[in-house]
């Protein structure tokens, strides 16, 4: 079937019907194609559960509380379901959120976990349901932009029972105890509350349950060792049919605003709620079409979901939020957002959002500025309003450069400028014991680089993410028309180069005397994990390459040129064998050095671009995206992280890439399909179409006009028309 969408934008400027025949182009209903199971079994960490686009909650089954594989409260072949929990992050490293959970069941137990029936797990864009077996009860789920809404079809009618635990939580802090203080307090239908929990970071998470049927009972169930919250159970008196139906608001900043939220779209028509949520994600899915077989569609239209699964909006429905400091604040215009993977997702993530969600962009940059405004400083990665710290440098810089770049204005200029110089002058404070990633100017400035016996580990990684934001802050203030700025920034940029040990010519560790890190294992990952260690998270082969993020022209004449860039790359896929036992330290889906599992590695292939090979490049990124992502539910080979795995997926399929994220450009590579179309609500569509049998790029055309192979402006392909890679 054509997806008639798809069809009147290629007319429109094509003047032409698209090819339809076995690789159909997608269905009207796009979010059909989506299947969210992709990436919940292995080291993906998705979840299946419903959420509206860049929701604030994701009501879904968790199967433990805890642990590398749980991370967002699901494993795929996990036996049981603890019950269903109302807010989580897609496909992170760390697990955190899961407040509020609820099991129900026809008998009474303190313990409800329950087996269920595989074969009766269903999910799809805006609902979810299982079979509960030792429980007798078919849960359905669906939620609203803040708020969840839980179904349950019992067995029989008569008295049945209903978990609330408010000690449950996704934590990894197994050591301490997450809940800090409680309050929770009964209705004769509902119950609401509030809590500070400390895991990631500490949050504030208040709550508003809503039942369609009163409560019979309340019984208090005594804690469990080392518990600080209640659990409860509710008894409920059914009629014939059995149903039971809940809705949950929950809210960064008190009770009130949590019932708001759950009231943001009352009554309890379910089936009509999870439908509206599936027509809002087909109006999504829309914007991106390509012609592709029936299996790459899925695993396409499920990358986009993914994607636009995070953001995650943290503004209530009258405005107010929560920001790191505590305070409540009211905004003024638009929403606010967290659930941030800033290090993962400025790398695709955040440029794809500029590209395909534009009318979102200028809040998520005013989110990261009255972030600072509330911190002293820009955030790193933020989940719940709180900022957590994870991962190193300063990865706010680039997204917000880089949506000036490409002319968002819909926010202040020289506050966000002020907002970066702060960032990228005062010395970052530790937000907990041992925070080893922070950024340490007074060092940096001193040296141009981090001495390794100077700070606590990470040293290499740490200097070469600071050229990325450098060269962020230098370019917004010379969009800014601030000239000394510009040069100050752009010359620390260059900091980079210390490292570069012409031995080798790999970045290599230098202490304060600057003597090389000795002995030197170039292909050893490290990471806070497993330090002493110079790297975040890989080793000097998969770290070298980050200059290319901001500098690749440098990178190359660093190295001699195109031709001895070609043999470094060449040597890194080809020529080293691949590492093996780090699969935690992102080791995986790896083709010789590079990881795809880690983002560090996500540029590489692209660079082949800058050399006179660049079909090399090209061959590899096909062979990355068809075989690392598949249509299972291990479809997904390293953490999803917040979107950025996806956002790769989709750029390699239509084409290009943000090599040079602050940049507001992408590096040309070659579609994976014939067709694709970009159709953006009050824009001109972009049609991209793939030209030519062979294997090298011959030209990129925008219309008739020849663009840069290894610059393609973001403006112009934001304006829309036809893209056209000859091959």
């Amino acid at each position: 079937m054509i997806d008639r969408r798809c069809l009147l934008a290629l007319t429109a400027s094509a003047g032409t019907l698209p090819f339809v025949g076995s690789s159909a182009w997608a269905r009207d209903d796009r979010a059909g194609l989506v299947d969210p199971f992709i990436g919940t079994d292995g080291t993906g960490h998705t979840f299946p559960g419903p959420s509206r686009p860049f929701g604030m909650v994701q009501p879904g089954p968790d199967n433990a509380g805890s642990g590398w594989d749980y991370t967002s409260g699901y494993q795929y072949r996990a036996p049981r379901i603890l019950g269903f929990s109302q807010n989580r992050a897609s496909g992170t490293g760390i697990p955190e959120l899961g407040d509020v959970l609820l099991q129900p069941s026809v008998e009474r137990r303190e313990d409800l976990a329950s087996t269920y029936v595989k074969t009766s797990e269903v999910a799809r864009p805006g609902y979810y349901a299982v079979s509960l077996a030792d429980n007798g009860v078919r849960v359905e789920l669906t939620s609203t932009l803040r708020s969840a809404i839980h179904r349950y079809r019992f067995a029989r009618g008569g008295r049945v029972w209903v978990l609330v635990d408010l000690q449950h939580g996704l934590t990894f802090r197994t050591d301490r105890q997450p809940v800090q203080s409680v309050a929770n307090d009964f209705s004769a239908d509902g119950f609401e509350g509030e809590a500070v929990r400390q895991n990631w970071t500490t949050r504030h998470v208040a709550w508003s349950a809503l039942f369609n049927r009163p409560i019979a009972a309340v019984e208090t169930l005594p804690p469990r060792v080392g518990e600080a919250a209640p659990r409860y159970l509710l008894a409920f008196d059914l009629g014939e049919d059995a149903t039971l139906q809940v809705r949950i608001g929950l809210s960064t900043t008190d009770r009130a605003g949590a019932r708001r939220n759950r009231d943001e779209q009352g009554g309890w028509n379910f089936d009509a709620i999870a439908a509206e949520s599936r027509a809002e994600w087909s109006a999504l899915l829309d914007r991106l079409c390509i012609d592709a077989p029936a299996d790459q569609q899925r695993i396409f239209a499920t990358a986009l979901y993914h994607a636009f699964l995070h953001p995650s909006v943290i503004s209530d429905l009258d405005g107010r939020w929560r920001g790191p400091d505590g305070t409540v604040r009211q905004v003024g215009k638009g929403l606010r957002y967290s659930t941030m993977s800033l290090w993962d997702s400025f790398r695709a993530a955040n440029p794809l959002y500029t590209l395909l969600v534009p009318e979102r962009v200028d809040d998520f940059v005013n989110t990261l500025l009255d972030h600072s405004d509330a911190a002293g400083r820009l955030p790193k990665w933020p989940i719940w309003g709180g900022e957590t710290g994870t991962m190193i440098g300063e990865p706010a810089l680039p997204v917000i450069a880089d949506a000036w770049a490409k002319g968002f204005r819909g926010f202040d200029g020289q506050r966000a400028l002020a907002a970066m110089v702060a960032t990228s002058t005062r010395d970052a404070k530790p937000l907990y014991p041992g925070d080893d990633s922070l950024s340490v100017w007074s060092i940096y400035d001193r040296f141009g680089y981090y001495p390794f016996d100077l700070v606590s580990g990470e040293a290499v990684s740490r200097s070469l993410e600071a050229g990325i934001g450098d060269t962020a802050t230098a370019r917004m203030a010379a969009m800014l028309g601030e000239p000394a700025q510009a040069r100050h920034y752009a010359a620390r940029a260059a900091g980079w180069r210390q490292l570069i040990d012409p031995e080798t010519r790999l970045a290599r560790g230098r202490d304060s005397k600057g003597r090389w890190r000795t002995p030197f294992d170039p292909l050893t990952p490290t990471s806070p994990l497993n330090n002493p260690g110079d790297y975040t998270e890989a080793n000097a082969w998969q770290y070298t390459w980050t200059p290319a993020l901001h500098d690749a022209p440098g990178l190359i004449a660093a190295w001699g040129g195109k031709a001895e860039l070609k043999a470094m790359l060449d040597r890194f896929f080809f020529g080293l064998a691949a590492s093996k036992g780090s699969e935690y330290l992102g080791q995986e889906a790896m083709i010789g050095q590079y990881a795809h599992g880690n983002e560090p590695s996500h540029h590489i292939a692209w660079l082949y671009a800058f050399t006179d090979s660049p079909e090399t490049g090209h061959r590899l990124i096909a062979r990355i995206a068809r075989g690392f992502y598949r249509d299972l539910p291990a479809g997904i080979m390293g953490n999803e992280d917040a979107g950025q795995m996806s956002a790769w997926y989709i750029f390699a399929t239509l084409g290009f890439y943000p090599v040079d994220p602050s940049s507001g450009s992408y590096v040309a590579g070659v579609p994976l399909v014939s067709r694709a179309t970009i159709n953006v609500p009050g824009h001109r569509p972009l049609q991209i179409e793939r030209r030519g049998t062979g294997e090298r790029l011959r030209a990129v055309r925008l219309n008739v006009e020849l663009l840069p192979t290894t610059r393609l402006p973001h403006g112009k392909l934001a304006a829309g028309g036809k893209l056209v890679f000859d091959l």
